[in-house]
């Protein structure tokens, strides 16, 4: 049977975290979609530290991350998923507001698999996400051996 993997949504904005989460519900995407506020809570979640200590499952099958967060912003939990062994085969889509050239240079200079200015307007927004979301979780086939990591 096809193993449904998760998508880690990294997202501080209550308000964007609600609009990514309709989205992905419009397509009626069968994935878990979990949503952390703040970097560190994301590398606790792909490490298995902290309050994510007993996760099961494997690695997410995208991690959706916003470039402005708190405690460690999103470039620095780029940087550290891409430089760790275990954790760099993951696709990481920075999912932000940032047009900024140092931005977007810097986020494929550590590594970044895409990079996705949120579109203002909430229709163009879903049809965004919804792309996202199947590209990433259905169509998209992660390298050998990362796939049933840690069993679901």
């Amino acid at each position: 049977m096809l193993e449904l993997k998760r998508i880690l949504l990294v997202e501080d904005s209550a308000n964007d975290v609600a609009l990514a989460m309709a989205a992905l519900e419009e397509i009626n995407l069968a994935n878990e979609v979990v949503v952390v506020r703040d970097g560190q809570q994301a590398l606790d979640f792909l490490r298995r530290q902290g309050a994510y200590e007993e996760r099961t499952g494997g690695h997410p099958a995208v991690v959706l991350l916003d470039l402005k967060l708190p405690k460690v912003d999103g470039l620095e939990v780029l940087a550290q998923v891409k430089n760790d062994p275990e954790l760099r085969s993951i696709p990481v889509v920075m999912l932000t507001s940032s047009r900024e050239e140092q931005d977007l240079a810097r986020s494929y200079g550590l590594g970044v698999n895409a990079y996705v200015v949120k579109p203002v307007a909430f229709p163009d927004f879903v049809t965004a996400l919804k792309e996202l979301g199947l590209f990433w979780a259905v169509v998209n086939q992660p390298p050998p051996g990362t796939q049933h990591r840690g069993g679901q």
